[in-house]
């Protein structure tokens, strides 16, 4: 992997969330030497992005959530951290990249930039009391914007709809949930665990608004009134937009990067191009473009034995998802896109196994609430792989 002419040229990674951090320090289990330098438009500060939705209900400001600045992460990782820096161009055929007209060569480049929120258009004059949380600067701009305020209007009842709804009503805050479908979590979880979780949020005092959007925000007195498309009318405060993520794919895109949902990669979590790889929640791999920790953790450890010299296909066993609601618990492993299968559900209340299975019987996913999620361990072993082993490594530059 190491060319001649490659000797003092270093990994360039962009990006310090868990993607980037983790890479580097998996890299490092294995080479020592190698020049590093990570590259990031924020400040370098490394912390769990699943925290953010645990943070009022922990009474923890940012610089709590957050666990080490970017200078003793250069030390540990002896690696060069440019913060609040953003690479405006990639140059894959000449192996660089631009920061403004700086260019920085690389031996092998990394794309771990995430991905960025969705922004719904609102009219009204306070669209800047809508808050998207997606970083620990995100998290910081409305921690300090909600103190002293008491209303928080939630657009989105997806996964990270309902974890904030459950942080914020755990933190003291009135909460209400608005979301143009018919059930929360629609596309992870049958109607009746979506139920389940729906009747736990709303013991907390959490109130919902499933069908209509949100058209209208406007300051009212000292706070806002939100109008939506059933005319309905709500007093709140803050909003926080959870309406979902977009994998970044602009500049890779206009690199010529092959491109589809997310940055697409090969098994060994490379590019179109040569020496450059994606990884996290910017990448899809084999078509799936996953934005949870299980999977960008088995990519990290992959991909750091590939860029060591060690080719190593990436491969995903059964991935469930633990929801932070812990008013109503809640793991789920979601069928796979377009297997064949129906749901059964067994329990009382709050406390449900749902599992989908095939025709023959197979295990294809499964939803638990409640005290059911005692039984995830055993059914994950029921669980096929999301990503099985390759009998042989096939690269998406070789493929096309």
């Amino acid at each position: 992997m190491n060319e001649s002419n490659d000797t003092n040229l270093p990994l360039v990674i962009i990006g310090t969330g868990l993607a980037g951090y983790n890479l580097a320090r998996e890299f490092r289990k294995y080479d020592s030497e190698t020049r590093l330098l990570l590259i990031t438009a924020d400040d370098g500060r490394s912390y769990s992005k699943p925290m953010l939705s645990t943070g009022f209900a922990m009474n923890k400001d940012a610089d709590a959530l957050g666990m080490t600045v970017a200078g003793p992460m250069a030390i540990q990782l002896n690696a060069e951290i440019r913060t609040h820096t953003r690479v405006t161009r990639l140059d894959p055929v000449n192996r660089r990249v631009w920061i403004g007209n700086e260019p920085v060569p690389y031996r092998d480049l990394v794309i771990a930039w995430g991905a960025q929120t969705i922004n719904v258009p609102v009219a009204g004059d306070a669209q800047d009391a809508i808050f998207p949380i997606n970083d620990l600067l995100d998290y910081g701009r409305f921690r300090e914007a909600a103190k002293g305020k008491r209303r928080v209007l939630i657009l989105g009842a997806g996964l990270i709809g309902c974890e904030f709804a459950n942080d914020l009503l755990q933190g003291g805050y009135e909460v209400e949930l608005v979301a143009p479908c018919e059930q929360i979590m629609p596309s992870l979880l049958p109607v009746e665990s979506a139920a389940a979780v729906q009747r736990g949020l709303e013991s907390l005092g959490a109130r919902f608004h499933l069908g209509p959007v949100l058209e209208r925000l406007d300051r009212e007195n000292d706070g806002l009134q939100a109008q939506l498309s059933d005319g309905q009318r709500i007093q709140c405060d803050l909003v926080v937009s959870a309406v979902g993520l977009r994998p970044r794919t602009e500049l890779a895109e206009a690199a010529g990067l092959r491109v589809n949902r997310g940055i697409e990669v090969d098994r060994l979590l490379q590019t179109s191009m040569e020496h450059v790889y994606a990884l996290g929640d910017c990448a899809e791999v084999d078509g799936l473009n996953l934005l949870y920790v299980m999977p960008l953790m088995s990519g990290v450890r992959a991909l750091a034995r590939t860029l060591t010299g060690q080719p190593t296909p990436v491969t995903y066993g059964p991935m469930p998802i633990t929801v932070k609601t812990p008013i109503c618990p809640l793991v789920v492993s979601p069928p796979a896109a377009g297997s064949n299968g129906s749901w059964s559900v067994e329990g009382e209340g709050n406390d449900l196994k749902a599992l989908c299975q095939d025709q023959e019987g197979r295990l294809l996913g499964y939803a638990l609430t409640g005290t059911a999620v005692q039984q995830r361990l055993a059914l994950n072993k029921q669980l096929p792989p999301v990503l099985a082993e390759l009998p042989q490594v096939l690269s998406l530059k070789s493929s096309h």
